[in-house]
């Protein structure tokens, strides 16, 4: 008799039924074909396909399909760490198994559809993971649907999420959100004040749009700054020559001014080219900046350190994960050993957040199973909800979603490329801003809006000793026009000549100098070109406006009026409107050294001069031999004493007290008038030369005199509509106000400040400045808005 065991596989648990069949070896009917040996070969079979089916009631299978890309180090990297995943399961289940089926991906997105037909269908599989791109996390998800298999995606999501969940309901993104790091971005963005960036980004997208560009386009908006080119790369994997187009498309930026260039998203074997390609170009010199995105900057730890030296000084927002980890170090050791047994080739064995990532998701799978129990895992709902609602500590990170999302906020470290490795700057999380600290470290991370704190610390390309401009000049831009005032009132400023024989013009004067100075000081080429302009100055600035120029250089005043239509540099000259008008010019007298003192105090003088004589003789008279002898000797004496005193020390010797004490009354006197005639004489000598012929504005209205001015400023207009002068001549030239000024065309002229200096500088003892001085912003170059 022989026992058969049959399976009902339309029970949910495992079900069996024995059935007996009576059969003896020794019975056979004459003729019968079948022997013993065929009786008990057969016997054999059937035990050892009941044997099977009791070891397949005794441990539940749970199949995992898994596409990556094997050939890529992040898919090599993916496929050790599921395996390993998969083998720590087994080894500590006893009752259940998890057995996993990798596919290889396609250069091609669409060709997820059939891989995951193929893994669905034949192999049976429950639960799909890996994915590289959104594209094909998105049609997994859409073959997935109608056969109800979870599909766990490791590539990062859309940054539009447009119903996602409603969408493709049996999707989990096991990849964090991209929205965060673009806020990351530009967080370092408005922290070095760039106003223009270059985005470049690989173009795998087989739909409408992936929401990177728009997302960073409106991030960078909100700090001030904007996209100024996209640079989209195709597939790598599509190009014929693919170092031919990426070195033509790279050669584009040097026509761009903005040298802030943001690697969005590339594949490894497109960024080794797009790297080489701006290096050779120049495009990774002083004033650039390259920053990476996590597509680049997780692959630092594991890429071939040519890769790395190639973007010297770049800035990588690398995914954070806390290395101090017990698991996590663990977990490296046994990676280490695999990865080199399974891929001897690379050089490098060391791991990086896709492993960990990867490790996670056979992790996340392996504990919805256990909870489970191991006999409701074809229910494809049952397996779902119970991966959703798993919450654990992974080797990435906490293990926990909402609304097919991983939960928690990613946190990013920014490191700095220098030689053949990088350096870590610091962190930056949506929490936190910028930190210093790891979040891990405790609670007291402190953030910054800003990472000011991390700048000194960044090693720059070509080693610049200060934050890059992040622009710079195109190669073939076409030169600036910048437009020269051809008026030569005051050639000092501003002189334009034009030489007749060789038909060249040239440019000369205190304005064009300061501008050349400036040009040296730059530390990159202007291109640019002089264009004489002949006009007023309010038409050279509106012809800037109107961008017929690029810029004006000249002795231009800064107004509020012209400032609303252009811009202006810091004034280089103060500037302001004063009034000169010629001085009044005394004929000189002979006598004019009479005038210091009245007729009186001339009188005064002399008496008292006599009176001082004759009591100095009087008391020196009867003991002093000097002041003896004849009577005009005596007389001759005192007045020479008294007089002399005047200049220097008398040559007398006085005897008697009483006579120094008259002396020393009389030498006060003497201090007192000489020096009150001194500054008579003085003042009566100047005075009248610098006396105005016009004191005041108000003079010139009250009597309506005739004004100069400058027809090509604005001092016409202000003149007429501020000051309102009505009767205002324009001057054509500086000999011109002189002329004026003789024949009586004009009483007062109008100068700006550095024209006035200019004028009184030749004319100082003819004219002299009255009135108040009118201040405005000074002298500055014009450039459009």
């Amino acid at each position: 008799m022989i026992l058969i065991l049959f399976h009902d596989t339309k029970k949910t648990g495992p079900s069996f039924h024995i059935k007996t069949m009576p059969f003896h070896l020794s019975s056979r009917k004459p003729g019968s074909k079948l022997s013993r040996l065929s009786i008990l070969v057969l016997a054999y079979f059937l035990f050892s396909f009941c044997s099977g089916l009791v070891v397949e009631a005794d441990s539940s299978v749970t199949n995992i399909g898994a596409i990556i890309d094997v050939d890529s180090r992040v898919g090599k990297e993916q496929k050790t760490a599921m395996t390993l995943a998969v083998q720590n399961f087994n080894n500590n289940s006893r009752n259940h198994r998890l057995n996993i089926y990798f596919k290889n991906t396609s250069k091609y997105p669409v060709q997820a559809v059939s891989t995951a037909k193929e893994l669905i269908g034949k192999k049976k599989v429950q639960v799909i993971i890996g994915t590289q791109t959104w594209e094909e996390a998105a049609l997994a998800a859409h073959v997935g649907k109608p056969a109800q298999v979870p599909v766990l995606s490791l590539a990062a999501p859309s940054s539009i999420p447009l119903l996602t969940q409603n969408r493709w309901p049996f999707l989990v993104q096991m990849a964090t959100d991209s929205l965060e790091q673009i806020n990351c971005i530009a967080a370092i963005v408005s922290s070095c004040h760039w106003r223009k960036v270059i985005a470049i980004h690989e173009d795998n997208s087989y739909f409408a749009d992936s929401g990177l560009l728009p997302t960073l386009s409106e991030a960078i908006q909100n700090v001030g700054a904007s996209i100024e080119y996209d640079l989209i790369l195709p597939p790598f994997s599509s190009l014929s020559d693919p170092e031919g187009f990426v070195r033509q498309e790279v050669a584009k930026l040097l026509r761009k001014q903005s040298r802030v260039f943001i690697v969005l998203h590339s594949s490894l074997t497109l960024a080794k080219h797009l790297f080489r390609e701006a290096k050779q170009i120049g495009l990774m010199g002083r004033d650039s900046v390259w920053i990476l995105t996590d597509s680049i900057s997780d692959l630092l730890d594991s890429v071939d350190p040519n890769l790395v030296s190639s973007t010297q000084g770049a800035i990588g927002i690398k995914s954070y994960y806390s290395e101090r980890n017990r698991h996590v170090l663990n977990f490296k050791d046994q990676f280490r050993m695999n990865f080199g047994l399974q891929y001897p080739d690379e050089d490098n064995w060391d791991l990086g957040i896709h492993a960990l990532k990867a490790y996670d998701s056979i992790a996340a799978i392996a504990e919805a199973v256990k909870r489970l129990g191991g006999y409701n895992t074809s229910n494809p709902k049952l397996l779902l909800n119970e991966v959703l609602s798993n919450n654990f500590a992974g080797l990435s990170g906490e293990i926990r979603f909402h609304g097919g999302e991983l939960k928690q906020k990613p946190v990013y470290k920014i490191v700095n490329i220098v030689g053949r490795s990088y350096k870590e700057l610091g962190n930056w999380s949506s929490k936190f801003n910028f930190s210093e600290r790891h979040v891990e470290e405790g609670s007291g991370v402190i953030g910054f809006d800003n990472m000011n704190n991390m700048l000194s610390l960044v090693t720059w390309p070509g080693d610049l000793d200060r934050v890059p401009k992040g622009w710079a000049v195109p190669t073939d831009i076409a030169p600036m026009r910048i437009g020269v005032p051809q008026d030569d009132s005051f050639p000092e400023f501003v002189m334009v000549k034009r030489d007749k024989k060789t038909n060249k013009t040239t440019y000369d004067g205190f304005c064009i100098d300061i501008f050349e100075e400036v040009i040296k000081i730059l530390d990159y080429p202007l291109h640019y070109e002089f264009m004489p302009f002949d006009g007023s100055f309010s038409e050279l600035v509106g012809n800037v406006s109107n961008k017929n120029f690029d810029a004006a250089v000249g002795d231009v005043t800064i107004l509020a009026e012209r400032s609303r239509i252009v811009e202006f540099t810091q004034p280089f000259r103060e500037s302001g409107v004063s009034m000169i008008v010629p001085v009044k010019i005394e004929p000189q007298m002979a006598w004019i050294f009479m005038k210091p003192f009245t007729r009186n105090l001339w009188m005064v003088t002399l008496a008292i001069l006599f009176y001082t004589s004759f009591v100095v003789w009087f008391i020196e008279h009867p003991s002093n031999e000097e002041f003896k002898g004849t009577w005009k000797h005596q007389l001759g004496t005192a007045m020479w004493f008294t007089f002399s005193s005047l200049f220097f020390a008398h040559r007398e010797e006085i005897e008697r007290k009483y006579t120094k004490l008259v002396v020393v009354i009389w030498l006060f006197v003497v201090l007192v008038l000489t020096s009150s005639y001194e500054a008579s004489l003085t003042s009566m000598l100047t005075v009248p030369r610098l006396e105005p012929t016009v004191t005041s504005i108000d003079s010139i209205r009250k009597t309506n005199a005739t004004v100069g001015c400058d027809g090509d400023s604005f001092v016409e207009d202000y003149l007429r509509n501020i000051i309102k002068l009505q009767n205002i001549k324009t001057i054509s030239s500086r000999e011109s106000y002189s002329e004026a000024f003789k024949n009586g065309s004009i009483a007062a002229a109008f100068l700006e400040l550095p024209y006035r200096k200019i004028f009184l500088k030749d004319h100082c003892k003819e004219y002299i400045v009255t009135g108040p001085t009118y201040s405005f912003g000074g002298l500055g170059f014009v450039s459009i808005p």
